[in-house]
Order: structure tokens, then C-alpha cells, then sequence
């Protein structure tokens, strides 16, 4: 029986207004915190709903300077950027022979891999520390890029055992019967075709390692080396004492700024690569 017309409007329109619903509650308080940044500390208590008389851009220019922001920021990108080169060709290279190549404990070792995943970060940091301090790599950029690794390595094996395994098998004997050998059939035909799937596994892994704060916590002394997310809680602790709220909300928003500009520009990757993976589900 066919549907009432008015009841399909009715349906779509309750499904907007609670997706409406939805994306207010995820812009406004970005808004907001924006909007807080181009305050004074006054202005920030006396009206925190409203506009600023007039935008104190200086805010950001203490942040980045005064709580050195800026070092904390580009240590973020040393030690992301880092951990992407190591981890994305090894969790790949991982990935397909869990895919393709299944041997003799294989399952039990993919397991352990998904533990991984489930293992509380807690339960990690002592032994880690210790570990860091016995290789001469602790309180270091180095160190902490190795451990970036290790902490983000069962995220993307699980991501990408699952990409390769819907891409068809026929591509590699193809490749095979042209004269390629299995590593030449990896890097030059399934690892090109897995490009959306390292897309999607880099873009998150990305955001994580920007925003870790535990394992920066304790393996990070030195504020020289100090990441963004210590930097934010130093900016913290240093402008809620001085009162200086503005410059307090302008380090958060140098902090969301490159992850929201990030998944800005690859939405539509992100966005296909994933119903791409649904439907071949």
C-alpha cells in the first residue's frame, strides 16, 4: 500500500529538523568559542552571549608568543607528520598480508592486534616509561613518534586488512602473469588502489595524534619539546591565574583550526570512501 503523501513529508520533515537539531549543537559552540577569543577578559564575564565590541586579535598574538603556542604547534606537526610516514606504509604492508596471505597463526596474531585497540592507554604508560628511558629516547620527539606508532598501528591494520580485502584478487595475478612479483604487485597496483582507504586511516590517525594528551603528558618534560595538546593545558593553568580569558580561548581555536580545516578539505573523500566500504560490506 502506497504511503500518504503528507505522512512522507511529515517523516522527512521531523528527520531534518532533528539533523538541524543535531548540527546546531556542533556549530554553535564552535561559534561561540570563536567569537570568546575576540574578547577581553571583562567582556568575556560581563556578556559571554554576545559580540565583541571590538575584535582583540591580539589575543591570538599572546597566545602564540607568550605561551609559546607556536613551538608546541610545530612540534604537533613534526611528531604527526613522523608518525604518518612510519605508520602508513608499515600498517599497510601489515594489513595486506593479514588480507591476502594468510599463514599458520595469522587469526590469533590479527587478535592480538584488535587488543590492541580495547588495551587501556593507562595500563601502558608506566612500562613505556621505563622502556623510553632504557633506549636514551625519552623526553624526546623521536621516542615519542616511536610510541605514536606502536599506539596507532592496531587502529590502522584493522582499517586496512578490511579496505584490501574488497579489492578483487585478479588485479594481483594480472600483475603476476606481467612479469611482477608480490612486493612490486603491492606497491605498484593494490597500494595505489588503497590510496581512499590510507586517506581515511591518515585524516583520523591524523586528528588523534594531534589532539593525544596522556602518553605527551608523561613522556614529554622539556617545554622545548612540548606538544600542542601541553601546550593548551600550560595556557590553561597560565591565563587562568592571570585572568586573561580571551587569549585562553584563542589558543583553543589555534588548536581545532587546522583539524576542522583538514576534514573541511577531504569531507567528500571521506565521505565516499566510507559508503564505498559500507556498500561493498
Amino acid at each position: 500500500m502506497r504511503q500518504p503523501r503528507w505522512r512522507k513529508l511529515l517523516r522527512d520533515g521531523l528527520v531534518m529538523a532533528a539533523l538541524a537539531a543535531f548540527a546546531l549543537t556542533v556549530v554553535l559552540p564552535l561559534v561561540w568559542v570563536f567569537v570568546t577569543s575576540l574578547k577581553s577578559s571583562p567582556e568575556v564575564f560581563a556578556s559571554p552571549w554576545s559580540l565583541p565590541g571590538s575584535p582583540r586579535w591580539d589575543n591570538y598574538a599572546r597566545a602564540w608568543r607568550e605561551a609559546g603556542i607556536g613551538q608546541c604547534a610545530l612540534n604537533s606537526l613534526i611528531v604527526t607528520l613522523a608518525t604518518l610516514a612510519i605508520l602508513l606504509p608499515v600498517g599497510s604492508m601489515a594489513a595486506y598480508i593479514f588480507a591476502r596471505y594468510p599463514f599458520r597463526g595469522s587469526r590469533t596474531l590479527f587478535g592480538a592486534f584488535l587488543g590492541g585497540m580495547t588495551f587501556p592507554l593507562f595500563l601502558t604508560i608506566v612500562p613505556l616509561f621505563f622502556l623510553l628511558q632504557a633506549l636514551g629516547l625519552f623526553d624526546s620527539l623521536e621516542g615519542l613518534t616511536l610510541v605514536y606508532v606502536a599506539y596507532s598501528l592496531p587502529f590502522t591494520v584493522f582499517v586496512m586488512t578490511g579496505f584490501f580485502q574488497t579489492l578483487p584478487q585478479e588485479l594481483v595475478e594480472s600483475a603476476m602473469i606481467d612479469g611482477c612479483g608480490h612486493v612490486t604487485a603491492f606497491w605498484k597496483v593494490m597500494l595505489p588502489l588503497a590510496r581512499p582507504g590510507l586517506l581515511v586511516v591518515g585524516i583520523f590517525n591524523a586528528i588523534g595524534l594531534w589532539n593525544e594528551y596522556p602518553l605527551a603528558l608523561v613522556l614529554v618534560v622539556s617545554d622545548e619539546i612540548r606538544t600542542l595538546p601541553l601546550g593548551v593545558a600550560n595556557l590553561m593553568m597560565t591565563e587562568h591565574y592571570q585572568s586573561d580569558w580571551g587569549a585562553l580561548f584563542a589558543g583553543l581555536v589555534i588548536v581545532m583550526g587546522p583539524v576542522l580545516a583538514v576534514y573541511w578539505a577531504f569531507r567528500d573523500r571521506i565521505h565516499d570512501t566510507m559508503v564505498a566500504g559500507a556498500l561493498k560490506g
